[in-house]
């Protein structure tokens, strides 16, 4: 059985913006290694969107980038959106029954499957199918944005903690 994991990077003050800070090299290649062993990912529209970055070469990308995005390329995609009437390469649309549709690949797959979104993410923990949290904690206070949050916090406990790299920490909680 497949374990759901919701994890995005999030600012001191709980906001998560991909546009105010990023990883640094050490976290990123965290980052490449973890897609690489996904089983899959989860997105919301929007979250999905801003990722299709990824399905096409930059000149200017290092190898890393490269890295990143044949692990993401490669690995599976499930996309919930009520909106979008197709997807991209090696993703799946979900359109309705979100809850049928995730308890569906959570028992047809082993793995992590990474969950992508934070309207997203509050859907499923509202129905209790995500099994893992992890916030990847950044020194940088927003003051505004999106919630790692979207609704009221789940109650957790916290599993792990790790420094990821000179100032980010990996928080780590699952339901209590």
């Amino acid at each position: 059985m497949a374990k759901l994991v919701f994890g995005m990077n999030v600012s001191l003050d709980g906001y998560v913006d991909h546009t105010e800070f990023a990883p640094g090299p050490t976290l990123f290649r965290h980052f490449i290694e973890q897609a690489q062993g996904q089983t899959g990912s989860v997105y919301g529209r929007q979250m999905y969107e801003i990722m299709r970055y990824w399905d096409d070469d930059q000149p200017e990308w290092d190898a890393d980038e490269h890295a990143f995005a044949a692990a993401w390329r490669k690995q599976p995609k499930w996309v919930v959106s009520r909106t979008l009437k197709s997807v991209g390469p090696n993703a799946t649309l979900v359109e309705d029954d979100l809850e049928g549709a995730i308890r569906k690949l959570k028992a047809e797959r082993d793995g992590e499957i990474e969950v992508a979104g934070t309207v997203l993410a509050q859907s499923l923990t509202e129905l209790g199918l995500i099994d893992e949290y992890r916030l990847y904690l950044h020194p940088v206070v927003l003051g505004h944005g999106t919630p790692y949050f979207a609704g009221p916090r789940p109650p957790l406990r916290l599993m792990t903690h790790d420094r990821m790299d000179e100032n980010v920490i990996r928080l780590t909680y699952v339901p209590a």
